[in-house]
């Protein structure tokens, strides 16, 4: 018998902002990186998306790249410390709706994955706090010492979370014209694209468009919009207005 499942993105769709700008943060003000250098590298970045004027995925794909900089040479075990501490203490920030559905599907026995281009340190303890049944996110390749080399594997992009939607398709049987899937960002768009049940959650501009301008996705996925303590659904035939 073929699975149902739902595959959610984390950030963004789940969790309110980044993880890794989180696990960032946690890094210098514990000095295990030197906070200078790596601001100066990613703010202009941060500040064009902050007012608005740069896209969400250009300043993303910044902080990955500082960050994979950062880390190298460190110990495994460090990130999984900090990792570990930035769900505890942050891993409460997330949306409603996202919350609500976990437990939604959880509930109606579908297999609830997570596809997330966060580092896998983080995407794991994410998965245990929401008990999701299994998770893929970017590999940050260690040494035979376990120390970062500067490597990495990413799974922030809709190439690879493809591939990781194929390989949950092969272990679980799944049946993705049933199941769901939710996400935000132009790295989401295959994950969308692949399930009967599609959802964009507080989509960026460029996701919109892709979903718009797609015949296989702009008659079946759905908007989701959550502010303060609201929450909006939009349905396909709104997308005409919006673009």
């Amino acid at each position: 018998m073929s699975t149902i499942a739902a595959f959610f993105d984390i950030d963004g769709t789940l969790y309110r902002e980044g993880l890794i700008t989180e696990t960032f943060k946690k890094l210098v003000k514990s000095d295990i990186i030197d906070s200078q250098r790596w601001y100066n590298e990613v703010r202009e970045k941060y500040l064009s998306w902050d007012k608005r004027i740069g896209d969400y995925d250009d300043y993303l794909l910044k902080m990955a790249e500082i960050y994979t900089e950062a880390i190298k040479g460190l110990h495994k075990s460090q990130i999984e410390f900090i990792a570990k501490k930035v769900v505890e203490q942050k891993g409460d920030r997330v949306y409603t709706y996202t919350r609500n559905k976990i437990k939604w599907h959880i509930d109606q026995g579908h297999k609830v994955l997570t596809i997330s281009g966060s580092p896998l340190e983080l995407v794991k303890e994410m998965a245990i706090k929401y008990s999701f049944m299994d998770y893929i996110g970017s590999e940050y390749v260690t040494d035979k010492n376990h120390l970062y080399t500067g490597e990495v594997k990413p799974m922030w992009d809709s190439t690879n979370k493809q591939i990781a939607i194929d390989f949950f398709v092969g272990k679980y049987n799944i049946d993705l014209s049933n199941s769901y899937a939710y996400g935000d960002t132009t790295g989401d768009f295959t994950m969308l694209k692949s399930v009967g049940n599609p959802i964009a959650m507080n989509p960026t501009r460029e996701l919109l468009n892709r979903v718009i301008n797609d015949p296989e996705t702009n008659n079946k996925v759905s908007i989701i919009v959550e502010r303060k303590d609201m929450i909006y659904q939009l349905k396909p035939e709104c997308f005409s207005c919006l673009n």
